[in-house]
């Protein structure tokens, strides 16, 4: 039995369903990818399984319990969260929101541990933002932010991730180091990723399974291989594309087919007409 799922959830916001009768279970100590088009449901249902969406129908189940009927703070030592665009309180440092990471780890009368400090100052290394910890976090440019943010996530020590496009705002240099960073610690420490992410060949890259989405519902899950097809992609995306295995890795590479000639606009001349006089 797998830790976290999903069993035939119907998701709505006021009154609109978004995304209907959904299955799905979460392969323990794997990274999963969420993928599909803008507005399909990809973060409303990684939302629903961080337990701050409450189902229409069905129910998301943490260890064959209901989500909804295991207190808050037992949640949070089990399952950590990276929303969309999160926001920080004003004038926050970047070494104590990291730090807020370790609440549910604490009861109202316990101090702060040596085991605390270890895990923020393993999450600010990991996440290369030791040198701007006394920071505030207002004052850090957009990648910095998100990293901040995923540092946070890293230090509250959870066996599963959840994590809502963690690459925004980042470059290409540091979204390579998030993704492997995450891949890390699913292969070094066995957490359970799960990831939504817009560029579907770094999610053929790095995850071992794929959740396919368009228009609220799941068209395939399964090993990437499995799931990105040339068909799949143009039914899903709209992209006409080639798909071919990546030189590096083996995986699913998809190649957008070549834009079509566009025709000469209105009142442009072709080249080499007359001009006249």
């Amino acid at each position: 039995m797998t830790r976290l799922k999903a069993a035939g959830i119907s998701l709505a916001y006021d009154d609109e369903d978004v995304v209907f009768d959904l299955d799905v279970e979460i392969p323990d100590h794997q990274l999963t990818a969420i993928v599909g088009p803008n507005a399909c449901g990809k973060s409303t249902l990684l939302r629903a399984m961080a337990r701050l969406m409450r189902p229409r129908a069905g129910g998301v189940y943490l260890d064959g319990q209901l989500i909804h009927q295991r207190p808050t703070r037992d949640v949070a030592r089990e399952m950590g969260l990276l929303p969309q665009g999160p926001s920080a309180p004003e004038g926050i440092t970047v070494e104590d929101l990291v730090g807020r990471g370790r609440f549910p780890h604490h009861r109202w009368f316990e101090q702060w541990t040596e085991q605390d400090a270890a895990a923020v100052e393993g999450a600010l290394a990991l996440t290369d933002m030791a040198s701007l910890r006394d920071r505030r976090v207002d004052e850090l440019s957009g990648g910095q932010r998100q990293r901040a943010w995923i540092a946070m996530v890293i230090a509250q020590d959870t066996p599963i991730m959840l994590l809502d496009e963690p690459t925004t705002y980042l470059d290409v240099a540091h979204r390579l180091e998030v993704l492997n960073l995450l891949a890390t610690l699913n292969e070094i420490e066995e957490r359970t990723i799960v990831i939504v992410l817009h560029d579907l060949n770094e999610a053929c890259r790095y995850a071992h399974r794929l959740v396919m989405m368009k228009e609220g519902r799941i068209v395939a899950e399964g090993p990437p291989r499995a799931v990105v097809t040339e068909s799949r992609i143009e039914d899903v995306f709209g992209i006409r594309c080639k798909v071919i295995a990546d030189p590096v890795t083996g995986a699913p590479l998809y190649l957008p087919a070549a834009r079509e000639p566009s025709s000469p606009r209105v009142g442009q001349k072709k080249k080499g007409a007359a001009t006249g006089s």
